[in-house]
């Protein structure tokens, strides 16, 4: 979760006045703030562009008439917070995602203006290659350098343990932002644009031993509105099997078999859900420590939870994918749940609803 004050998460519960700001990047270089009437921010750790944007606008003066009108598809950015308004007048902001914007349009008398922007995975997406493009060696530098390929001045924070890489060449017209994935995959990590427009290479945190970073909870002082529970064995593995094979390097081939190995487990392998393997294979893998990572990697996102949830509550726009909230129903009992998407209102909206890719019971 993005860091705030204890206060605004106390006052996510009460009544509070929201506020939303957004700051337009011009091409040019230059700054100017959009007044926004409406609209939401998605996240969703299941998307290559991990944040996408619809903001509605009252100003029919911002349609572009021309590719040189300062709100354009041309290179404009826009950054987007949401925060508390406070009772003593002091506001407190946490930023929703740094995005380029890629439609603008609307009635050219009434409005409202709506655009619709990504998070900043879909310029390096975008920037296919246009030669024969080789990495090897660290896994880091080699995901540090695809992303400066496109966005020189971009941020790249590593969260996870680096490694050494095989040597992997892509073809022209593959995407980059695919090659990242790949070469994240090989050190048992993923890699994403935050809210702040920096790009985090990180492993996802394992909800058996993640602090929660949230209560939702039922009742007077809570944020709990409702739920929606279910589970389901479709597209489940309790195993996977990475391999890799590097001709380039002359390296024998390598393997690594993760299972589910916890015998308190529902997916536990060999257990009454039976053996259901999955199959990975990248050649930038050259050991059995990496495939090893790869697998872990592919095993966490893929086996099936205890129970999963779809939960409505008061909105947290500090929140992040991969987050451990703690819930509370109405019955007093408990769940930890890790989040996989979320919509951030723009707007006074009081409802907020979350997916969630595991849960397990919680104290």
């Amino acid at each position: 979760m993005y860091s705030v004050s204890a206060r605004f998460l106390a006052a996510l519960a009460e009544s509070y006045a929201p506020v939303t700001t957004a700051l337009l990047f011009t091409a040019d270089g230059g700054t100017q703030s959009l007044d926004i009437s409406g609209g939401s921010v998605t996240v969703d750790r299941g998307s290559v562009t991990r944040r996408t944007c619809s903001v509605t606008i009252a100003d029919t003066s911002l349609i572009p008439r021309t590719a040189k009108a300062s709100l354009n598809v041309y290179g404009a950015q826009l950054r987007i917070s949401r925060g508390v308004t406070y009772a003593d007048g002091t506001s407190e902001l946490v930023p929703l995602g740094l995005f380029r914007i890629d439609s603008i349009g609307g009635d050219v008398d009434e409005g409202p203006v709506t655009l619709a922007g990504k998070s900043l995975e879909c310029v390096v997406q975008d920037d296919q290659f246009t030669v024969p493009y080789k990495a090897t060696g660290s896994a880091v530098s080699a995901i540090t350098a695809l992303i400066q390929r496109s966005i020189p001045a971009a941020s790249v924070i590593n969260r996870a343990t680096d490694t050494t890489i095989g040597p992997r060449t892509w073809d022209i017209a593959s995407d980059p932002m695919a090659s990242v994935a790949e070469i994240a995959a090989a050190m048992g990590a993923e890699v994403y644009a935050d809210a702040d427009g920096t790009f985090i290479i990180a492993t996802l945190p394992d909800i058996n031993t993640t602090m929660p970073v949230w209560t939702v909870a039922a009742g007077e002082g809570g944020v709990y509105v409702s739920a929606n529970r279910s589970m389901s064995a479709d597209k489940v593995y309790n195993a996977v099997l990475a391999r890799g094979e590097n001709t380039e390097s002359g390296v024998a081939p390598v393997s690594a078999l993760v299972t589910d190995s916890d015998p308190t487990s529902p997916t536990y392998w060999g257990g009454p859900f039976g053996r259901r393997p999955l199959f990975y294979t990248s050649s930038t893998l050259i050991n059995s420590v990496q495939a090893g990572a790869a697998a872990g990697l592919k095993l966490a996102a893929a086996k099936a939870p205890n129970a999963t949830a779809d939960l409505s509550s008061l909105p947290n726009p500090a929140l992040e994918p991969g987050d451990v909230i703690r819930v509370v129903y109405p019955d007093g009992s408990k769940e930890l749940h890790q989040i996989q998407s979320f919509p951030v209102p723009l707007d006074t909206s009081t409802v907020f609803a979350m997916q969630t890719i595991s849960a397990k019971e919680g104290t």
